[in-house]
């Protein structure tokens, strides 16, 4: 039986930050993993997904080896009181259970922000790496396209997607509005907390070129800057780089406002500069607006551009559900039929090899045109006969009844003496 998907996962719903951070897996580190895993276990349909949010691993078996599993990943990264991270974990024994959890994860139903659209190229990315390592298998195959395929249909069918649903996306999502990409517009970043340092990710995962950090702890604008390929400037430039900057990100945590119309007493602004406000309290002050050619931004601005997004995601969980269900019948019901397809290729194959040496016993009586057409008439009434015993035994394998049915066509044909595919006529799932 196919029943043998299960799964461990740790993410921001089940640990903080600072336990995520030394769990996280980079592309080297995932691969090593997997290699262990297949070594130690031998496992296939292996998939291990790595993100700021969240470490899992997937996998098929017949026992369970989910705390095993953990406590090889915690001891890959050095950790090796596993007993005190194992309770971070959550595991996922059911076939069931791990198959729809995939999926939700996916499509961003567990995502920080709800409706995460960077996960499923984080979950592709993932999924290269077992194709790369040969560790997805036929059942890993199928159901990755089928949740790519249901993640195309939430995007389409649903308002799931709409709007930026995080403070930070919000941000960059204004900056695209206000100035539009095809300007490729200057944007200088001030301050690399949590907020700022979010904002650079988004920024990378947009087509907005020209990017500056600017921080008072240089080396930590210089490392983010190196990671993504933005510019770092020294934080005693500020009035230097905000008079070259289009737009003005600031996420400064300080009591008085750090940007001020004193600060900005000589800024000769040409067209517009927009500064967007993230701090709280404000790190601009309001009253920088009334410079000429200055635009304000602030939090609230912001957040109720996230807050509406994130409301329309809301209301559509129920229809993604829906969608999802959808899928993991349709998903569920070739699983099913995966169990009778040696049946049905030794079944093709028996039938075929009847037919071949009939054929065979009277080739030498017949013309080059007769074998051509004596081969395709018969070649027919194999796919005729074999037809209906295909169809009962996917009707049987919904209604779970397919064993029977199998141990009546081994019997009948000798099925067990056949191999379950030749090269002519395997089937592709």
């Amino acid at each position: 039986m196919l029943d043998t998907f299960k799964s461990i996962s740790l993410s921001h719903k089940t640990a903080p930050l600072r336990v995520r951070e030394l769990i996280a897996l980079n592309e080297e580190e995932a691969k090593r993993l997997m290699l262990r895993l297949r070594d130690f276990f031998g496992l296939s349909d292996l998939l291990v997904i790595s993100t700021c949010n969240r470490t899992e691993v997937y996998y098929a078996f017949d026992q369970d080896l989910n705390a095993d599993i953990a406590r090889l990943l915690l001891i890959e990264k050095g950790l090796t009181d596993t007993d005190q991270y194992l309770p971070y974990f959550q595991l996922f024994s059911a076939h069931d259970d791990a198959v729809r959890h995939l999926f939700e994860v996916c499509v961003g139903l567990h995502s920080q922000v709800v409706g995460d659209m960077q996960i499923p190229n984080q979950v592709k990315q993932s999924y290269q790496w077992s194709a790369d390592l040969d560790m997805a298998g036929p059942f890993l195959h199928r159901l990755m396209h089928t949740i790519f395929f249901t993640n195309k249909r939430v995007a389409q069918e649903t308002s799931f997607r709409g709007g930026a649903a995080s403070v930070s996306y919000a941000a960059v999502e204004l900056i695209e509005e206000l100035v539009g990409t095809h300007q490729n517009p200057n944007v200088l970043v001030i301050g690399l907390g949590e907020i700022g340092t979010d904002v650079c990710k988004n920024l990378a995962d947009h087509s907005l070129k020209n990017i500056t950090l600017c921080n008072r702890t240089y080396a930590k604008a210089e490392a983010m800057a190196a990671e993504y390929g933005f510019r770092v400037a020294n934080f005693d430039n500020l009035t230097d780089e905000i008079r070259k900057a289009d737009v003005i990100i600031s996420s400064v945590m300080r009591d008085e406002p750090l940007i001020t119309p004193t600060l900005l007493h000589d800024l000769n602004v040409l067209t517009y500069k927009y500064f967007i406000d993230l701090s709280v309290p404000r790190s601009v002050d309001a009253a920088v607006e009334q410079i000429p050619g200055v635009l304000v931004y602030n939090i609230d601005h912001i957040r109720n551009r996230a807050d509406e997004a994130l409301n329309q995601r809301l209301a559509a969980i129920p229809q993604v559900e829906a969608i999802i269900t959808q899928s993991l019948i349709e998903f569920g019901d070739w699983s099913k039929e995966m169990i009778v397809s040696p049946t049905i290729n030794k079944l093709k194959n028996a039938l075929e090899q009847i037919r071949r040496d009939e054929i065979a016993r009277h080739l030498k009586h017949l013309t080059t045109e007769e074998s051509e057409k004596i081969d395709k008439i018969t070649r027919g009434i194999m796919q005729k006969i074999i037809k209906l015993p295909v169809l009962q035994l996917k009707a049987a394998c919904k209604r779970g009844e397919a064993e029977t049915l199998i141990d009546v066509l081994n019997d009948l044909f000798d099925l067990e003496r056949q191999p379950a595919a030749d090269a002519e006529h395997k089937r592709t799932y």
